[in-house]
C-alpha cells in the first residue's frame, strides 16, 4: 500500500501544503495542493516509450475546474462541465510554458499534466497552486523531469507587496504579477500593471522569486520522502556519419542567410539547404528516417545562426541589436465601423476594429467563484493567410486566447471608467500578416483604434518583443524580434506600457532562466522602443478623436430609486413604449442611473425627454402643458406628466363663478396649468386661471359636455351592502 507523504511550509503568510500517495495512485505522480479552503490535484503520465521519432516534445496540459468545487451545479441542459472556459485555457497555458523547457532536450515521449480543482474557498486564487502543483507532481513521478520549478504572485497595494494575494486584496493592487522560476533563475514572468515603473517591477520579480524559492524547496522536500526514480534518458541515435555528412554539406552554408532580403527569400533559402542536407544523406537509398535529418537539421540551424549573431552583432534581417522595424500607423481604414486602424511593423500588420455598445452588450463570466460581466473586451485572431499557409479554420485556438489576453492586459488600464465612458468596448485585432509579435502590435493598433473611435483613453499604450541569445560565456539582447529571432532564440520578453510606466510584460525562456543583468537590459531596451513607437503612435493621432457618428450616443440620468417601478411600469409597458416610440435603448441600474443610448440625437432627447417626464416630480409655481383626463362636478383631473394627474377645482377654472367644469373643458383638451400646491401624499393642485394670460371661454351649449352630480352621502344608518342591521 502507498504511503501517504506530506510536507507544509509558510508562503504569503499562509500554510500550503503538499500531498501525495492518497489520490490517482495509478498515475506516473499525482500530488495536493492546499492552501486555506482551496485544494488542487495534479496527477502526470507520460507514454513508455515514443511511437516514433519527432522533432517536437509532445507534452499537453490540461488545467480544469469542476464546479462542485464552489458548491455549484452547472448550468445548461446537460448539467455538467463542457468545453474549457478562457481562464481554464490560459491557466493550462502558464503551467505549460514555464516546465516545457525544463524537460531533457532528447526526451520525447508523450506526456500528459492534468491538474482539477476540487475545492475552492473563494480567497486563494488557483492558478500559483496549480502551477506548484503540476511540478510537483512531475518531480516525484519518474518521469525524467528533475528542475523544480516554483510559482508566485506578487501584488502591490498601498506601496506593500503582497505575495499570494487573495481576490479581495488583488482587486485593489497596482500589479497582478506572476513569477516562476527555479532556486537560481526566473523561467516565466506573466504580469499586468497600472503603469508600474520598471524599477518597482524589478523590485517585485525579486519578490517573487523569493517566495517561489519557498515553493521549489517545499516540492524538493517532498521528493526526499515520496520521490520514484528516474528514468534514463536514452540520446536520439543517429545513423552513422549522418550529422557530419549534413555539416559536411551545408555547415558553412547557414551565414548566407543573412544576406536575404525578407522573411520569405529566408524560409526559402533555409528550404533549399535542408532539401541539400535530403539530398546529401539520400534517405530513401539509405532507409533514414527524415524526421532524424529534420532534428539534425534544426540543431545545426540554431547553432550556426545563433553563433554568428553573437560573434558578429549582426541580426538576420541586418538591423542592429537596439533597431526598430519600419513602423507605419494609420487610422479610418474602414468607413462605417465606430474606430479602425492599421499598424504595420515590418512585415508585422494588426487591423485593429473598435465597436462600441451600451450595457446590455457586456460580457457575463459565470466564473467557479464568482458571475461578473466584462465591459472591455478583446479578441484576436490569426488566419493562416497570415504566414502565406494553408490550413483548416477550427475556430479559436490556444495561442489566440493567450495573445488577446496579453493585449488585454495592456490595453484596460488606460480605458476610461464606467462613470466617465457607460460604454462596453469590442476590440478585434485581425493580424494581417506576421512575422514576429503580433500581441505587441495588437496593443499599438488597438491604441490607435480606441483613439479613433473617440474613446477618452488615459494614455496610449505601445509594445514591444524583445529577445535574447546566448552561449556559455557570451549573450546579446535583441530589440523587435522577427519570427526568425523568436525561433532560435532564448526568451520572448513583451513589455507594453505608457510613458508613465508599464501595464502588461510577459515572459517565457527556452533556456533554464535569465540573470539579473540581462533582464535589467531586456527592460531598458524595452523601454526605449516603447518611447520610440508611442512618439509615432502621437504622430499619427494626438488625441481622442469625437465619437464615431455610427456609435451610439449614451446619456446617463440619475433618477431616485423609488421611481424605478414608475419608469419601467406594469409589465415593462412604460419603458417598451418609451423605447417603441423613440427608438432608443434604455438600460436601468438598480442605484437610478438610466442609459439612454440613440444614433440619432433627435431619438436621444426624445427618450432623455420621456425619462425626464416620467420619473419628474411636479415643481410648484411651475407651468405644465396638460391634457384633460377626466371631468367631475368639482374640476378636472389634468395630465401634466406622464402617469401624474392634478386636480383644477372649478375655482381655478377661469375668472367668476364655474358652474361645471364641463362648461369650460372637454376630455382631451390641452391647456396650460400651473402648479399650485403638493401635499404630503403626492396630491397635486392646479390652476388653469392663473397659467392663461386670456380667461377660459365658455363653450358653446352644443359643445359642453354634461357632468353627472356625484351620488348622494348615504347615512350612517343605511347599511346597504354591508350585511343585515343589528338586531
Amino acid at each position: 500500500m502507498t504511503k501517504i507523504e506530506k510536507v507544509s511550509t509558510q508562503i504569503g503568510g499562509r500554510e500550503v501544503s503538499l500531498e501525495t500517495g492518497r489520490m490517482a495512485k495509478q498515475a506516473h505522480g499525482a500530488v495536493l495542493v492546499q492552501c486555506g479552503g482551496t485544494v488542487i490535484l495534479a496527477a502526470v503520465v507520460a507514454a513508455s516509450d515514443k511511437k516514433e521519432i519527432r522533432d517536437f516534445f509532445p507534452l499537453t496540459v490540461d488545467y480544469r475546474e469542476r464546479t462542485y468545487a464552489a458548491g455549484k451545479i452547472p448550468g445548461g441542459f446537460f448539467k455538467r462541465e463542457g468545453r474549457p472556459s478562457e481562464k481554464e485555457i490560459l491557466t493550462s497555458r502558464l503551467i505549460d510554458r514555464p516546465i516545457r523547457p525544463l524537460f531533457p532536450e532528447d526526451y520525447l515521449n508523450e506526456v500528459q499534466v492534468s491538474v482539477t480543482v476540487l475545492s475552492i474557498d473563494g480567497e486563494n486564487m488557483t492558478e500559483i497552486f496549480a502551477m506548484n502543483a503540476a511540478s510537483a507532481a512531475l518531480m516525484v513521478s519518474d518521469i525524467p523531469y528533475t528542475t523544480a520549478l516554483g510559482a508566485a504572485r506578487v501584488g502591490l497595494v498601498d506601496g506593500q507587496f503582497i505575495v499570494n494575494p487573495t481576490h479581495q486584496e488583488l482587486e485593489k493592487s497596482a500589479l497582478d504579477l506572476v513569477v516562476a522560476g527555479t532556486l537560481e533563475k526566473i523561467v516565466m514572468i506573466e504580469a499586468g500593471a497600472r503603469e508600474v515603473s520598471e524599477e518597482q517591477m524589478l523590485e517585485a520579480l525579486k519578490v517573487g522569486h523569493d517566495a517561489v524559492k519557498k515553493a521549489v524547496q517545499l516540492q524538493l522536500d517532498l521528493v526526499k520522502k515520496a520521490g520514484k526514480t528516474k528514468k534514463d534518458v536514452k540520446p536520439i541515435e543517429f545513423p552513422a556519419g549522418m550529422e557530419q555528412k549534413i555539416k559536411t554539406t551545408i555547415g558553412n552554408e547557414f551565414e548566407k542567410l543573412f544576406s536575404q532580403p525578407g522573411k520569405e527569400a529566408q524560409e526559402s533559402f533555409l528550404k533549399g539547404l535542408y532539401e541539400k542536407a535530403l539530398a546529401a544523406c539520400d534517405i530513401e537509398a539509405k532507409g533514414f528516417d527524415e524526421a532524424l535529418v529534420k532534428i539534425t537539421f534544426a540543431r545545426l540551424e540554431h547553432e550556426k545562426i545563433r553563433d554568428f549573431v553573437l560573434s558578429t552583432g549582426k541580426r538576420p534581417d541586418g538591423r542592429g541589436e537596439r533597431d526598430i522595424r519600419k513602423i507605419t500607423c494609420e487610422i479610418g481604414i474602414l468607413p462605417r465601423t465606430h474606430g479602425s486602424s492599421l499598424f504595420t511593423r515590418g512585415q508585422t500588420q494588426s487591423l485593429s476594429v473598435t465597436t462600441l455598445g451600451t450595457g446590455d452588450d457586456e460580457q457575463t463570466i459565470d466564473a467557479l467563484e464568482k458571475e461578473y460581466s466584462k465591459r472591455f473586451m478583446l479578441h484576436y485572431n490569426f488566419p493562416h493567410y497570415s504566414v502565406g499557409e494553408v490550413g483548416p479554420n477550427r475556430g479559436t485556438g490556444r495561442r489566440e486566447i493567450g495573445h488577446g489576453a496579453l493585449a488585454s492586459r495592456a490595453l484596460e488600464p488606460i480605458l476610461p471608467s464606467p462613470e466617465d465612458f457607460p460604454y462596453t468596448i469590442r476590440l478585434v485585432s485581425e493580424i494581417m500578416e506576421s512575422n514576429g509579435s503580433s500581441s505587441m502590435a495588437t496593443v499599438c493598433g488597438g491604441t490607435l483604434a480606441l483613439m479613433d473611435a473617440g474613446v477618452p483613453i488615459k494614455a496610449p499604450v505601445a509594445g514591444i518583443a524583445i529577445g535574447l541569445v546566448t552561449d556559455k560565456n557570451r549573450w546579446k539582447v535583441l530589440t523587435d524580434i522577427a519570427g526568425i529571432e523568436d525561433h532560435l532564440g532564448d526568451m520572448d520578453f513583451k513589455a507594453a506600457g505608457t510613458r508613465e510606466g508599464l501595464t502588461a510584460l510577459q515572459m517565457d525562456m527556452k533556456i533554464d532562466g535569465i540573470t539579473e543583468p540581462q533582464l535589467k537590459e531586456a527592460f531598458d531596451q524595452a523601454k526605449q522602443a516603447r518611447f520610440k513607437i508611442l512618439d509615432m503612435i502621437a504622430a499619427c493621432i494626438k488625441a481622442p478623436k469625437e465619437l464615431s457618428e455610427y456609435a451610439p450616443r449614451i446619456t446617463t440620468l440619475k433618477i431616485d430609486p423609488e421611481k424605478i417601478g414608475m419608469l419601467i411600469g406594469p409589465g415593462g409597458k412604460n419603458i417598451r413604449k418609451i423605447v417603441e416610440e423613440t427608438g432608443a435603448k434604455i438600460d436601468i441600474e438598480d442605484d437610478g442611473r438610466v442609459f439612454i443610448a440613440a444614433v440619432s440625437s433627435e431619438s436621444s432627447a426624445a427618450a432623455i425627454a420621456r425619462v425626464q417626464a416620467v420619473t419628474e416630480d411636479a415643481e410648484i409655481g411651475k407651468i405644465y402643458e396638460s391634457t384633460v383626463q377626466k371631468l367631475m362636478p368639482f374640476g378636472a383631473f389634468c395630465e401634466i406628466l406622464p402617469g401624474k394627474d392634478g386636480l383644477c377645482h372649478v375655482s381655478e377654472i377661469t375668472e367668476g363663478f364655474v358652474k361645471s367644469a364641463g362648461d369650460y373643458l372637454r376630455v382631451g383638451d390641452k391647456v396650460k396649468v400651473k402648479v399650485l400646491s403638493v401635499d404630503e401624499r403626492g396630491k397635486v393642485s392646479l390652476s388653469i386661471k392663473q397659467a392663461m394670460t386670456e380667461p377660459l371661454p365658455i363653450l358653446p351649449e352644443d359643445q359642453r359636455t354634461v357632468v353627472e352630480a356625484l351620488p348622494p352621502r348615504r347615512d350612517r344608518d343605511d347599511r346597504g351592502g354591508r350585511g343585515r342591521p343589528r338586531r
